[in-house]
């Protein structure tokens, strides 16, 4: 049996979440391949939310089985504090969540090193949610860090304190004054491992191999966006994992040929947090609008989403570089009032129209080139099937779908599961 790739494919905050929860009833196992509490999915359900940073958003379906995969960094602080929101509503996670020996931890340090880092940019910051993402995959590729599985040898706590002293040595090169009580940190650090310790490790390749050996279904789920990715994003202004397909077989331990649907999952429009280029940003009422109507904040920092109209430069760039074969358009009610929706589906690059998505997007070197399409007014949040959807959005779907040779399977109409609209 093949794992299919749920992915975002613009910068990340596309509803990735929402879209593993409808889709989870069809699968035997989620599994998380990279990222960590940098990820904010939304999953909304029975009149409740409810925000998931680290773990699978399968969590909620008790025929689900979850993996953290091993491309996932772990802060057992946070982490805790997830597993506990899980206790409000009673949820089995003991049974059925199982945590990759190969993934690695964040240290309390890590995440002072993001914070100094961060703050000595000054101005050239990149937008750091300042959980200490980077820091931890630095040290995986520096062949540094700590994993889930250090925690079951007899070494693990000289281990923390040999990468301790090494962050603070660090630390002491900055020439900024964090204020941090370590002590506190590192006992609130030593609660979230004891949580930790209560869940089940495995060796998560051998385990999902033999899962797909036995025909058991498997949806990968990525997070942040395709936009963000180490390789492919908009450099240096990306995440530290590979949030793109390729990830999915590096953070689970997957083969390519064992990947089956490539789920890509956009927005009708397009939204950015934090720094960096982003050639169709509205500054003007439109923008506002989208914001407002959108709730346009991020699950896990709260800051305010820039907002701008949708780039299909961009979206094809992620449907090829992520073998995308189905598509799934979130909130589309948004647009729901504009009298003409906007479309980008070309850049002016350094004086050149070009159709494919360049090395540098900076506004000094990229301008872009409209279409123009026919809003709609009809109120899609009370809509459940494709027949009732208004001729305008119809019209929207199909130049997407025409321009990225790639169908749109779903169109959302809001935050709630029940808000899906299969077509």
């Amino acid at each position: 049996m093949a794992v299919d790739l749920l992915l975002g494919l613009q910068w990340g905050d596309e509803g990735k979440g929402k879209i593993v929860d409808v889709l989870t009833t069809n699968y035997d196992i989620i599994a998380r391949f990279q990222g960590g509490p940098n990820a904010g999915h939304t999953l909304i359900f029975d009149g409740a939310k409810h925000v998931l940073h680290t773990i699978p958003s399968g969590i909620f379906h008790k025929t689900a089985l979850n993996v953290v995969g091993n491309g996932v960094v772990i802060d057992p602080v946070i982490f805790k504090k997830e597993l506990e929101n899980l206790d409000k509503h009673n949820i089995d996670y003991i049974s059925r969540l199982l945590i990759s020996r190969k993934a690695h931890l964040i240290l309390p340090t890590h995440r002072l090193l993001d914070a100094a880092s961060e703050t000595a940019k000054g101005k050239a910051k990149i937008g750091s949610t300042l959980k200490g993402i980077g820091p931890t995959y630095m040290d995986k590729t520096g062949r540094n860090g700590i994993r889930v599985g250090d925690l079951e040898l007899d070494n693990w706590e000289e281990k923390f304190q040999h990468l301790t002293k090494k962050h603070l040595k660090m630390l002491s090169h900055f020439d900024i004054q964090l204020d941090y009580d370590l002590v506190e940190l590192q006992a609130e650090f030593s609660e979230g491992i004891k949580k930790l310790r209560q869940l089940q490790f495995i060796d998560s390749e051998a385990y999902l191999n033999d899962a797909i050996k036995e025909n058991k279904t498997i949806l990968a789920e990525g997070a942040q966006g395709s936009l963000l990715d180490v390789d492919f994003g908009t450099y240096p202004f990306v995440t530290s994992s590979t949030t793109t397909a390729a990830g999915a077989c590096t953070g689970l331990g997957v083969a390519p040929n064992k990947i089956g649907e490539v789920f890509g999952i956009f927005k009708a429009y397009t939204t950015r947090v934090g720094s960096g280029p982003f050639p169709t940003e509205l500054f003007d009422k439109d923008g506002a609008t989208m914001a407002k109507v959108g709730h346009e904040f991020g699950a896990t920092t709260g800051r305010a989403r820039r907002c701008g109209w949708l780039d299909l430069v961009a979206l094809k760039y992620a449907v090829d570089v992520n073998g995308v074969t189905q598509l799934m358009m979130m909130k589309g009610d948004v647009l729901s009032g504009f009298d003409t929706l906007k479309v980008c589906t070309s850049y002016n690059y350094k004086g050149t129209e070009i159709t494919h998505f360049p090395y540098n997007i900076e506004p000094e070197n990229v301008s872009v080139n409209y279409s123009e399409f026919k809003g709609w007014d009809e109120d899609l949040t009370k809509m459940t099937s494709a027949n009732q959807l208004p001729q305008s959005l119809l019209d929207y779907v199909a130049f997407i779908e025409k321009e990225t040779g790639v169908p749109v399977k779903i169109v959302s109409v809001g935050p709630d599961r029940k808000q899906t609209i299969v077509r």
